[in-house]
């Protein structure tokens, strides 16, 4: 079992809880790759620089894996801080002199200065959480944001970033219609990018779109959780139905595909105009059940009797 996985703080540990966000734009994904500049390579850097890349380096388990250029508001993360590293964060001072309010207040302030003013990810808080709390495995849903100027609505060239500029008008009801109807609890393999092992099944709770006073269109999406490039997928087949380059029957067909393709008749929305909006946990007495009953679904192919998919 790799230290991503692990739903409880090492022996004499202390676990501390990130929330964070980023610009995805430079950034190949949050999960470490060869070469590639990421999220979870820039953030575990930071954080072993802190300690002067003394002892082992510092690992981040975090609530989901976004795709390269996909942005976040609201991620989590944690890590687990050795005794030592607790202690030399208790000793540590703030600019003034004075002590620092606690350990996690501490690392926050000094990963932070690492990372710098311009950095493209930055921590929001950071507290010492119970050895329950697991970023990925207690969290019970994650909500994505999806943005689109389409023909409608007023480009703004600063949001350009985080927001698809589409050519064509799209209907606000049927974009609305085609996300109602995927809503539910589906095998959505027809919409995922698969993972060796890994089950497909997800209840999506929420699916909705809206216009902002702007007429950007905004789409609001929640799950218990999202399998690979699953949220772009499913903002593309809402643009596909509303150009009609699906038919109007096209969507049950689509919950029955076994797997995703250039052949289901819609593409896959670019990364940038998604963002990551929030992460819901339990309360903290229910923490520890959470992810424990999370990782048994997720080393199954089907969901625990009387749960959702993951």
């Amino acid at each position: 079992m790799t230290s991503q996985d692990s739903t409880s703080v090492p022996a004499e540990s202390t676990r501390i809880r990130l929330d964070l966000g980023y610009d995805g734009t430079d950034f190949a994904g949050w999960a470490k790759q060869p070469g590639l500049r990421t999220v979870q390579e820039v953030l575990e850097s930071a954080a072993h620089q802190t300690f002067g890349y003394q002892g082992d380096p510092i690992r981040l388990t975090v609530a989901g894996r976004t795709d390269a250029g996909v942005h976040a508001e609201a991620q989590v993360a944690h890590l687990d801080l050795t005794p030592e590293r607790v202690e030399r964060m208790r000793r540590a001072r703030t600019s003034d002199g004075n002590p620092e309010p606690d350990v996690a207040h501490a690392l926050l302030r000094r990963i932070n200065g690492v990372l710098g003013l311009h950095s493209d990810v930055w921590l929001h808080s950071a507290r010492v959480v119970d050895a329950g709390f697991n970023a990925r495995f207690s969290a019970l849903s994650r909500s994505y944001r999806y943005r689109i100027a389409d023909a409608q609505a007023w480009k703004d060239p600063l949001s350009r970033r985080t927001t698809l500029w589409y050519p064509r008008p799209l209907s606000l009801e049927v974009l609305d219609r085609t996300a109602a109807s995927l809503v539910g609890l589906h095998d959505f393999a027809g919409f995922c990018r698969p993972r060796v092992g890994a089950t497909t099944i997800r209840n999506l709770t929420d699916f909705r779109w809206r216009r902002d006073t702007d007429g950007v269109l905004i789409a609001e999406l929640s799950a218990d959780a999202f399998c690979h490039s699953m949220v772009r997928s499913l903002v593309g087949v809402c643009i596909a139905m509303s150009v009609e380059s699906l038919p109007a029957d096209a969507i049950a067909g689509l919950l029955q595909a076994t797997k995703r393709g250039h052949s289901n008749g819609f593409a896959t929305a670019p990364a940038h105009g998604l963002s990551l909006t929030n992460v819901e946990y339990p309360e903290d007495s229910l923490l520890a059940a959470r992810a424990e009953l999370t990782r048994q679904r997720r080393e199954s192919t089907t969901p625990m009797p009387g749960e959702p998919g993951y």
